[in-house]
């Protein structure tokens, strides 16, 4: 294996397109296809808020053929193949990584222990939820507000079935819309997970693996300061750039020089094969997509930048007037390249796909073509949000050769 390997920006571009299964026909199919993609990449970011999908949602509908949003939920809370916890902020994981999180799990137990407000019933919660078999937080009183774990106010209910649920003393049984019901772990994780210790000679152990799967998770990272190591409890940088040293030793990664970049990025071993074919050919099918804002692929934005030319920001907790772009828009890419942001309402009551706006990159010309292209991932993506009609709000695409 070469040590070192160097590479225009066009073939970086290739590679994490192709790595994300952006570029190319799809290659993940259906509810293994789910599986896949989750394996490969290690765990994809969750997060409650639902205005056109989900962010877990919606990273699978740009990746997997025929992907439907229960698939997700029958293999998280059906067929618990996967796990919804910590792992990068809230994320969803196969579940035999369980055990391998458990020290994530006794951080948030280290910290409850210091909240006396949710320590003193919680073993009072554990007990009806073994009389009950699973509950929510409107099934056990203590109705007081108290602050959260996250500086916002709370019921003592729904903190005490967190803080239970953080540190692993309850799964997610199931959900009824935004509503969580929590069980005992007993019966729905596997016993062969809830009783494996995690292998981890240490804290620095754990940290070097970790490191390594935000590397997978991505496919191309540096060794810098990154929102891609958000959760890797106290990594220092001294530490994190031994980590990089050793696993480079190892033969774990593997660095690459991109032309036009003075940092150095690191690619997984895992991901050799994937590296060669990206760099065999330059004739992949093109595809537009719309991404997640909390893509895999755009989890180090300022990477992104620099790769892509693209700036991108989650503008949701933007104040309204400071936003450029929509409160929940999402990255457009098209070939190889980011070609603008898109913003999308999925109005569920009347089944209506709203098209709000649309802005393009300086450079992307509005023409014939990728209007019947917009149209076709508009089409995908109302059959995924499950709506009868698309509203083009603002007639963008009646209007396509207007927009320069």
């Amino acid at each position: 294996m070469s040590d070192h390997l160097s590479m225009s920006k066009e073939e970086a571009r290739n590679f994490l397109f192709i790595k994300h299964g952006l570029m190319g026909d799809k290659r993940y199919i259906g509810k293994e296809g789910v599986m896949a993609f989750i394996n490969d990449v290690g765990c994809i970011q969750f997060d409650p808020i639902d205005v056109c999908g989900k962010n877990s949602e919606l990273v699978l509908q740009s990746r997997i053929e025929g992907f439907k949003k229960e698939m997700l939920y029958e293999l998280l809370y059906e067929d618990r193949r996967l796990i919804d916890h910590f792992d990068k902020s809230l994320a969803i994981y196969p579940a035999e990584f369980w055990p391998s999180f458990q020290r994530v799990r006794d951080e948030f137990r280290e910290r409850s222990l210091k909240r006396e407000e949710t320590k003193d019933i919680a073993a009072e919660v554990l007990e009806i939820i073994k009389i009950k078999g699973f509950v929510s937080s409107s099934d056990i009183g203590y109705k007081n507000t108290i602050v959260g774990d996250w500086g916002n106010k709370s019921k003592l209910a729904r903190a005490v079935l967190e803080v239970l649920y953080y540190q692993g003393d309850t799964i997610i049984h199931h959900k009824k819309g935004t509503r969580k019901y929590y069980a005992l772990n007993e019966g729905l994780i596997k016993d062969m997970y809830i009783n494996q210790k995690d292998t981890f000679k240490d804290d620095y152990d754990f940290k070097k693996w970790r490191v390594l799967r935000r590397i997978e998770a991505i496919g191309l990272l540096w060794d810098k300061p990154s929102d891609a190591f958000l959760m890797i409890r106290d990594l220092k940088t001294k530490e994190r750039i031994k980590i990089f040293h050793e696993l480079k030793s190892e033969e774990k990664i593997i660095s690459i020089t991109v032309e036009g970049m003075k940092e150095i990025l690191y690619v997984s071993a895992k991901d050799k094969d994937v590296l060669d074919e990206s760099l065999k050919s330059n004739n992949f099918k093109e595809r537009l997509e719309f991404l997640a804002p909390l893509d895999n692929l755009i989890w180090d934005r300022k990477l992104i930048k620099a790769l892509y030319d693209f700036d991108y920001k989650w503008e949701i907790y933007t104040p309204a007037e400071q936003r450029k772009f929509g409160y929940y828009s999402l990255p457009v890419i098209r070939g190889n390249r980011f070609i603008g942001r898109i913003e999308l309402l999925n109005q569920k009551k009347v089944k209506q796909l709203l098209f709000k706006n649309l802005w393009f990159e300086d450079g992307v010309t509005f023409d014939q073509d990728l209007s019947e292209k917009l149209r076709m991932s508009l089409e995908r993506f109302r059959i995924f949000s499950d709506c009868e009609v698309i509203i083009d709000e603002k007639h963008i695409l009646e209007n396509y050769t207007k927009i320069k």
